[in-house]
């Protein structure tokens, strides 16, 4: 004879269930409400973070100069300016030799052209001379019918450069206050907060900027081996532009998935043009092989290593930050799963019951007869 349910622990578990549902509402309802209000602010959140990123990097020089006595706002304004040098050194060491070679390279375009076309006329594509103005003829032709389109693409592009240089000067002037106070912070929110959260919260706050300086310089490690490897490959080539382009290379690193690209094809286009097909065939395979070396070896290792994530965790953080926010949603996508980390961490030896301690205990008493 099978067993009949017992009533009351039905009912005690459908109960548990309804409470741990109920309790699990609550959790999604707060958090749609704060990831709305985080939207709602993102114009003055963004420069923040953008500052906090930025001062993670520079943070370690301050330190540096204030233990050698210096005023805090005088390293900061020193770190500050040495960064916007550095900063503009970079575009320099980009933009002096691209504009030294643009002549070569403007021919090497034509060349390059001209090699794209020969080699559509000839087998398997047979694409005729009058096939391929037809195309331009049609091509100009919906250029011209799309001009209203082109327009507000135009301003739009423009509102979004007029408002990333507005970004990136808040930001600045974010990153030095940062420098300068930093170390105030934690200290005033202490007084500000009451009870239990006025110790809790600084040590949780510590932790997670402590995890924050370890992803911006695993960051940088990736997009170091990934300049090195890949001038490498283009100096082997003979490619021009080796610096620029490393250079290139390793700044596009702190943009997930869509600086990669945008280096990549740089560098492809400038080896077609240079040195031709074959070379560019070869030089997109360089890049192809050290991108998924990169991102499916170094990254995710070094990012483990540093923020305490597995390497999986890392890879999955990426692909749903990229889904649920593109570009930026893959940027934040890694601190934010380790700052999510390092609270639960925290929360968890909060809430867990200590183990007792063997050698605390006192010894078992046995009676003698």
């Amino acid at each position: 004879m099978r067993d009949t349910l017992n009533a009351a622990k039905t009912r005690s578990a459908l109960r548990t269930s309804a409470r741990v549902s109920l309790d699990a509402l609550l959790v999604l309802l707060l958090t749609a409400v704060a990831l709305w209000v985080l939207g709602w602010m993102w114009s003055v959140v963004w420069p923040v973070v953008i500052a906090l990123l930025l001062t993670t990097l520079t943070w370690p020089v301050t330190r540096f100069l204030r233990g050698k006595g210096w005023h805090p706002a005088l390293a900061a304004s020193v770190v500050t300016l040495l960064f916007l040098v550095v900063a503009a050194g970079t575009v320099l060491l980009i933009a002096i030799p691209v504009a030294s070679q643009s002549g070569d390279l403007a021919d090497g375009v034509g060349r390059g052209i001209e090699q794209v076309r020969q080699w559509a006329s000839g087998p398997p594509l047979n694409i005729r001379d009058d096939q391929v103005t037809g195309a331009l003829d049609a091509g100009v032709d919906r250029l011209q019918d799309s001009v209203g389109s082109i327009v507000n693409a135009t301003v739009t592009g423009v509102g979004a450069v007029a408002n990333g240089v507005v970004v990136a000067v808040l930001a600045l002037f974010l990153m030095f206050y940062f420098l300068k106070d930093g170390p105030r912070f934690l200290p005033w929110l202490t007084r500000q907060l009451p009870g239990r959260l006025a110790a809790d919260v600084p040590v949780v706050a510590a932790r997670c900027w402590d995890t924050l300086g370890s992803f911006v310089r695993s960051q940088a490690l990736v997009g170091l081996l990934d300049a090195v490897f890949i001038g490498l490959g283009l100096w082997i080539m003979g490619v021009p532009l080796v610096l620029p382009l490393a250079v290139l290379t390793f700044v596009s690193a702190f943009v997930p998935i869509v600086g990669a690209l945008f280096a990549g094809f740089v560098a492809v286009l400038i080896a077609l043009v240079s040195n031709g097909l074959t070379d560019a065939l070869i030089v997109l395979a360089i890049i192809v092989a050290v991108q998924q070396l990169e991102g499916n070896v170094f990254q995710p290792i070094l990012q483990s290593r540093s923020l305490g994530l597995h390497a999986t965790v890392v890879l999955l953080a990426v692909t749903l930050g990229g889904t649920l926010a593109g570009i930026t949603g893959s940027l934040l996508a890694v601190p934010l799963a380790a700052l999510l980390a390092v609270v639960w961490d925290y929360l968890r030896d909060q809430l867990s019951t200590p183990r007792p301690d063997p050698a605390a205990e006192p010894p078992p008493t046995t009676d003698t007869p």
